[in-house]
């Protein structure tokens, strides 16, 4: 950071001032991510809401992501399954394969993965799209036409996002399971019945509430974060790829720190 003085020489910024504008651009920017979120629990609950948009949405979120939540889930329980049956061999104990992988899956992996697909293939939707409307000025049209943008564009996807990635998971972790349990039908010849009932007889009610509740934190995380970084994108063409990019990265980022917390908080209930 150089500027040029009187004499036209190069001076050297000092470091404080280069610290402190950069503090102030993190707080700044925290303060409008705090205020766009406090915006969208106020919004939520005022009328008029856009009911036709919100199921849209999660048809869009939803339905459409299924092909690659199928197929993501079914590869899982097959690779775990695969990848656990050495360990627990050695011990002379795969008839507890299916009350391991049924832990892994219901408590970490659907959840997580679910996530994760969910903040590549959704959020960069979601912030592309949002993104394409800033830079055509669409959202100042809708605040010229009298209609909230904020509601029917954000607040119908954070609240899809929200009440997807839950039922996502829960459709991620059963085909998982039904994964699984053709790998260890081929290799032990486990039935149907034996196979899922040692499966739910190792998996608690704790277990799967916990795993909803942290897969609407994912998916609540997803939608904002894709919202804001599309609706506040900076014009230009550049800026819709920049949004797309940033709301994969960050929440990405936000679910793995989340995953991280609620489990500290889970293994403490437990």
């Amino acid at each position: 950071m150089e500027f040029q003085n009187d004499d036209d020489k190069p001076v050297r910024r000092p470091r404080t001032q280069v610290l402190t504008k950069r503090l102030d651009r993190v707080f700044s920017e925290l303060y409008s991510i705090a205020s766009f979120i406090g915006r969208f629990f106020k919004e939520v609950f005022l009328p008029p809401y856009e009911f036709k948009e919100i199921i849209r949405q999660c048809f869009e979120i939803g339905v459409k992501s299924l092909p690659l939540i199928s197929l993501t889930g079914f590869i899982i329980g097959i690779v775990f399954m695969n990848q656990s049956r050495p360990s627990l061999a050695e011990f002379g104990a795969t008839s507890w394969l299916p009350s391991l992988v049924s832990l892994a899956i219901v408590r970490a992996l659907a959840p997580l993965v679910t996530a994760l697909i969910g903040a590549g293939r959704i959020g960069s939707m979601i912030g592309a799209e949002l993104g394409s409307m800033k830079v055509t000025e669409q959202i100042e049209a809708m605040e010229v036409s009298a209609t909230n943008p904020f509601k029917f564009l954000v607040v119908s996807r954070v609240l899809a996002t929200t009440f997807m990635i839950p039922a996502l998971m829960m459709y991620t972790m059963l085909v998982a399971l039904l994964g699984a349990f053709l790998n260890v039908n081929a290799n032990e010849g486990t039935s149907f019945t034996t196979y899922f009932t040692q499966v739910f007889d190792a998996i608690t009610f704790l277990d799967i509430f916990s795993s909803v509740i942290k897969s609407a934190l994912f998916g609540f995380t997803i939608g904002v974060v894709g919202c804001y970084k599309g609706y506040n994108s900076s014009k230009g063409t550049e800026g819709v790829g920049k949004a797309a990019n940033s709301s994969v990265v960050t929440a990405m980022f936000l679910v793995f720190i989340e995953e991280l917390l609620s489990l500290q908080i889970i293994t403490a209930l437990r």
